[in-house]
């Protein structure tokens, strides 16, 4: 199969896409598959771009990409159209994280290119993308959420109707990416400021104490639950990203009926959104074992510590027949819902 790998960015999660690029390349060259890797911000990449770039380090922090904005812009406007990669590509897999990569706008350039790609489409993934609206018909598809509002949010709001302390975070941004937890009125500034710094909409969410859970969909399937233990109070970047600061158990301890709730609700969630291929959805269980979904992620990470991999595994799915099982499903027409 002659397959894309569409990967980089100019968002804060680029390392993380060319981390995930690198083991998806290595996984499908491996099964015999013939494999180009093109940047949304520079184009193809020459095979000594592929051993600078497609490393599995990411690093503790988030890289700074302002000054790759506007070439990605191009990229999308005129440049990949002309990429005979991508147009004689049979499928193309994306791996890139917020922004226009994971936001709708590069699947609707591929929509009108007319090329298959790793789905959900433009309409579905500007959906997941956005907190606020997510959240929206997470509720109205009977899926639990926790409270929230928009910036600007005033102290006293949080006090009477959030509590602290609260969870500040941008509305389009992934792997914890500008997000704090605020204990107190003093800080919550700062953390609007930071957030701010990542998107123009920002959002207060009542934080929700207890343990980090995960369910993974494929194919309108759920795989096992997972269950996250952070070294830091949060599963922030640098757990997330950096192997040993973080425990992840597959299949989660889980209660047999819990499990299977949190599997139903994921599966809620991936069709409240019209989600279409795979996603993975985040929650939280409190103390009392209250569920409270937190995402959908659309184009889940795919690195060595990424959470969907480890869900298939625990299904009994190796990492190089997960991502086959993706590829085949970007060209199955029921699995491109929403775009």
């Amino acid at each position: 199969m002659r397959i894309g790998v569409i990967t980089g960015g100019a968002t804060a999660e680029r390392a993380v896409a060319f981390a995930g690029a690198a083991q998806i390349v290595e996984a499908l060259r491996g099964r015999g598959h013939s494999v180009c890797v093109v940047d949304t911000v520079t184009g193809l990449l020459s095979p000594a771009d592929e051993r600078s770039l497609l490393t599995s380090a990411v690093g503790r922090e988030p890289p700074a990409v302002a000054e790759l904005d506007e070439r990605e812009r191009a990229m999308l406007s005129n440049g990949l159209a002309r990429l005979p990669e991508v147009t004689g590509a049979e499928v193309l897999f994306l791996c890139l994280h917020a922004g226009r990569g994971e936001g709708g706008t590069l699947q609707a350039v591929l929509d009108v290119i007319g090329v298959p790609y790793t789905r959900s489409g433009a309409l579905a993934s500007a959906l997941a993308m956005d907190k606020d609206l997510s959240k929206r018909l997470f509720r109205a598809a009977g899926v639990p959420v926790p409270a929230w509002f928009m910036a600007p949010v005033a102290p006293e709001d949080v006090t009477t109707a959030l509590g602290w302390p609260v969870i500040v975070k941008p509305s389009r941004m992934g792997s914890s990416v500008g997000m704090t937890l605020v204990r107190n009125a003093e800080a919550l500034e700062a953390a609007v400021a930071l957030a701010r710094r990542y998107d123009v909409e920002v959002l207060a969410e009542q934080f929700i104490p207890g343990r980090e859970v995960t369910v993974g969909v494929l194919g309108d399937v759920p795989l096992p639950v997972g269950e996250i233990i952070p070294k830091h109070e949060l599963f922030d970047y640098e757990c997330k990203y950096t192997p040993g600061m973080s425990e992840e158990i597959f299949p989660a301890r889980l209660d047999t009926a819990l499990a299977r709730q949190l599997q139903e609700l994921a599966l809620a969630a991936h069709r409240a959104l019209k989600l279409g291929g795979y996603s993975r959805v985040d929650f939280r269980l409190s103390p009392e074992d209250d569920i409270f979904c937190l995402e959908a992620n659309t184009l889940p990470g795919m690195t060595r510590t990424s959470l969907l991999p480890q869900a298939a595994r625990a299904a009994g799915i190796e990492f190089p027949e997960l991502c086959e099982r993706i590829c085949r499903l970007a060209g199955n027409p029921g699995s491109a819902r929403g775009g």
